[in-house]
């Protein structure tokens, strides 16, 4: 495809090593019209646990697929891949080039789903609900409203997905919706200034909530009681997290998926005991905290948005599976089954959990807690409330790594559509990473862990990812009009994706009517500046030879060459 970047970048390529192999896959394009309604109308639940279904082991995911892309009329050196000029990389068939590959199962979609949405939201944003809802009653309320607002989300989400099957979530629908063919066009502003605020804000946000999370409950048995941790030693250790998420995705994809396997069983078994001994102390009758319902209720719509801020941001996580549609198998089929089956679960144990935290915390205990969960074990453990610590950070690390993982996919496909420079959309020679995308997305996470504290990053985060939801609801709602051609083998009710749209204007607005605060300022300006680039290095094209001496210098520093994408929906 066009491979003029937003970046400024000229078309130019790496060549891959001709020992690469697997062969591109060149069957029909896609699944025939009847066979896939075929597949769309069994049963959403039927052969989930069939023999034949990989297992829920991620590491069976997230492979590219390397194939041989140019033989070089000289040996490579130094164990680097040839660089090719542009004449020659222009003759690269796109077919041949470094790919995704299909292999993740439907079971291997939930465990994606489940694992980035339990995170460290869960542990630590009880307290930010509860304090703004104002009472139990209504907190819980908040909480179970969450978890219906994404699965609505999620499953406007599923007909985009059957629909368009490039990865990229929102970037890639809100750019199809309003651009079209025309890439570089007017039309493309907001696909672009979604891509920007997103690898520039967003993901780098998300990793750096998780990771100060991280270094929370690692800090805390050290401390006595559950007081607040030292800023400085907390950033250095969510810093280190950082790094070594991106080591472990830059060193080995099918590493990180298994470590991310590991560490969503050890999330699940510490969900697991803070579900159980909350169901045990309400049977031995500790209901008094629970028995004041909604007293004390908040009535302000700012303080109701700004609950669902902090709880949405727990839920953060229902959108991941999008990100890598080329590589699910059968999306027509498994991407609205592992919605289905995923986010009702999380949200089953989310309401649990915060039971179990309310039966024996009261609201102004849980309200002095700067870590649930480690005060929640001080309760019903005793000394063995050391382990809660380890089961979240276990648990925020694991999120943090599968963080990581989707926002180089994001990064990577904006890439490849020219919307960001275009080195970013480049793998490793033979460890087929994402490097230059999985780079950037920590240096970023650093930065924001350095300059901001957890409760504003949740606010940051939750203002400027629903201007985009939403814009991806209308992308829905548009394109039901103006790309009536276009094969949907799953539908959503239109009525959803217009409550999600309503509620996502309800979250953006009513803070800033009723309350303004200067983080939205900030948001609105970093989003708005993003046309500054827009114009010149996506729009009109213009190319820097700086630039293009940067990614010939990252090329051979990193070892990393171009990809291409084959729109096929088989492997």
């Amino acid at each position: 495809g066009d491979r003029s970047a937003g970046g400024a970048l000229g078309s130019w390529e790496v060549g891959v090593l001709c020992e690469a192999v697997a062969p591109v896959d060149k069957r029909r394009q896609d699944v025939p019209k009847s066979e896939a309604s075929t597949c769309a109308a069994r049963n959403p639940f039927e052969n989930i646990f069939s023999p034949n279904s990989q297992s829920a082991n991620m590491s069976a995911g997230y492979d590219y697929q390397y194939a041989p892309v140019y033989k070089p009329t000289t040996e490579p050196s130094n164990g680097h891949a040839p660089v090719l000029d542009d004449e020659k990389a222009a003759s690269v068939p796109p077919e041949q080039a470094v790919q995704l590959k299909r292999r993740v199962s439907l079971l291997s979609g939930v465990a994606l789903i489940v694992g980035t949405m339990i995170g460290s939201g869960i542990f630590v944003s009880p307290k930010g609900v509860l304090e703004r809802s104002g009472s139990v009653g209504l907190s819980l309320v908040v909480w179970a409203g969450c978890g219906v607002l994404s699965l609505f989300g999620a499953l406007s989400l599923a007909e985009l997905g059957t629909m368009i099957h490039k990865s990229g979530g929102e970037f890639i629908y809100i750019l199809t919706a309003f651009s079209g063919e025309k890439r570089g066009g007017i039309g493309a502003v907001p696909a672009f200034l979604q891509a920007w605020t997103t690898v520039l804000l967003l993901k780098p946000a998300s990793l750096g909530i998780m990771t100060l999370s991280f270094a929370k409950y690692v800090i805390l048995p050290a401390l006595p009681g559950c007081q607040d941790t030292p800023p400085v030693p907390t950033k250095m250790i969510a810093s280190l997290c950082i790094c070594m998420v991106a080591l472990v995705n830059c060193y080995s994809v099918k590493l990180a998926t298994r470590i991310q396997n590991v560490f969503t069983v050890t999330k699940l078994v510490a969900i697991g005991i803070i579900i159980i001994a909350g169901v045990v102390k309400v049977f031995q009758g500790h209901t008094q905290y629970l028995a004041t319902g909604f007293q004390g209720s908040t009535t302000s719509v700012s303080d109701i948005a700004t609950a669902f801020y902090s709880g949405l941001w727990a839920y953060d996580g229902w959108n991941n599976l999008n990100y890598i549609t080329e590589e699910l198998v059968n999306p027509y089929v498994n991407l609205p089954r592992a919605i289905i089956i995923g986010i009702p679960l999380v949200t089953l144990c989310y309401v649990f959990v915060n039971l179990s935290y309310m039966s024996v915390m009261s609201s102004t205990e849980l309200l002095a807690s700067e870590a649930v969960a480690v005060r929640f074990g001080d309760h019903v453990l005793g000394p063995a409330a050391v382990l809660i610590c380890l089961f979240v950070a276990a648990s925020t690390f694991g999120s943090g790594n599968g963080t990581t993982f989707t926002a180089a996919r994001i990064s990577f496909v904006a890439a490849r559509e020219g919307h960001l420079a275009e080195v970013l959309s480049y793998a490793h020679v033979r460890k087929l990473t994402p490097m230059p995308a999985l780079m950037l997305n920590s240096m970023l996470a650093i930065c924001m862990v350095s300059l901001a504290d957890i409760g504003s990053l949740i606010d940051f985060f939750s203002f400027a990812a629903w201007m985009f939801y939403g814009a991806t609801m209308l992308a829905l709602i548009v394109m039901r009009w103006t790309k009536k051609e276009l094969y949907r083998p799953y539908r959503v009710p239109i009525v959803i994706p217009w409550i999600v749209l309503l509620l996502s204007i309800y979250l953006v607005a009513a803070p800033i009517i009723q309350k303004p605060q200067v983080e939205y300022v900030y948001a609105c300006l970093f989003i708005a500046s993003g046309i500054f680039f827009y114009v010149p290095f996506v729009h009109y094209k213009v190319q820097l030879l700086l630039m293009k001496k940067v990614t010939m210098f990252l090329q051979l520093i990193l070892n990393v060459v171009p990809t291409a994408y084959t729109d096929s929906v088989q492997d």
